[in-house]
């Protein structure tokens, strides 16, 4: 089995010790920083396999620690935050993190939504062939997509509910059945940050994001992709 390594950015000096704790426990290699501009740093340095990553931060916030990150990263990245603010969320998941974590929490829970997240980002897939969908190629080997031969960053999140939709091409999902599909597990609201992944996947793939071609929504039930294309 792997072992994977995480960064935890906080400046809760306590919170760090006791999360390093909970992930040496299942064995993964820890590393921690205390500001946002040294979590930019260390992921340069470290490479880590998964960030947790609390927005309060001093020297950047971790809003800005995401963006900067997703400017030439995919790693998947757990937010932190002693807001309960539904907008908070939904900004942390528009701007690329994987999932968000409401304080006070359980470490045991950041640890187990870190391991679902890794074995979705880093299973084996070469027993699959590449999806082809109009101008789309999905490579599930290398977790690549391609349109028009050129490259599309998505986040692990974004690759594997594309993955999903494409797979069952003409499919209709709900938001309930996305979650459940793609993160192995379910928690109060988070059906509602589907549509952010949503919105994040039209703006790369469709041509108006706006009138979308690929992804789209079947009023009163959720999402489906379509295989009817002019491509």
């Amino acid at each position: 089995m792997a072992q994977y390594s995480v960064l935890i950015v906080d400046d809760d000096v306590k919170l760090v010790k006791l999360l390093q704790t909970y992930f040496d426990k299942d064995g993964f290699i820890t590393y921690s920083v205390n500001d946002g501009l040294d979590a930019l740093v260390a992921v340069r340095e470290k490479k880590p396999d998964i960030i947790v990553l609390d927005l309060m931060l001093p020297g950047l916030d971790g809003w800005g620690v995401c963006r900067r990150i997703r400017r030439d990263s995919d790693v998947p990245i757990i937010m932190l935050t002693a807001r309960d603010e539904e907008s908070d969320r939904l900004v942390g998941l528009e701007i690329g993190a994987d999932d968000y974590v409401t304080k006070p929490f359980s470490p045991k829970e950041v640890v187990a939504r870190a391991k679902v997240i890794l074995r979705r980002t880093h299973k084996e897939m070469s027993r699959y062939e590449p999806l082809k969908v109009g101008n789309l190629v999905i490579d599930l080997e290398r977790h690549q997509v391609t349109q028009d031969a050129q490259p599309i960053e998505l986040t692990p999140t974004e690759f594997k509910l594309l993955e999903l939709l494409v797979g069952n091409a003409d499919k209709v999902f709900s938001r309930l059945q996305i979650v459940e599909q793609t993160q192995g597990y379910t928690f109060e609201g988070y059906e509602r940050t589907v549509d952010a992944h949503i919105k994040n996947l039209r703006r790369k793939i469709e041509i108006n994001p706006k009138i979308p071609q690929y992804i789209q929504t079947v009023y009163g039930i959720g999402y489906k992709f379509s295989s009817d294309t002019d491509e």
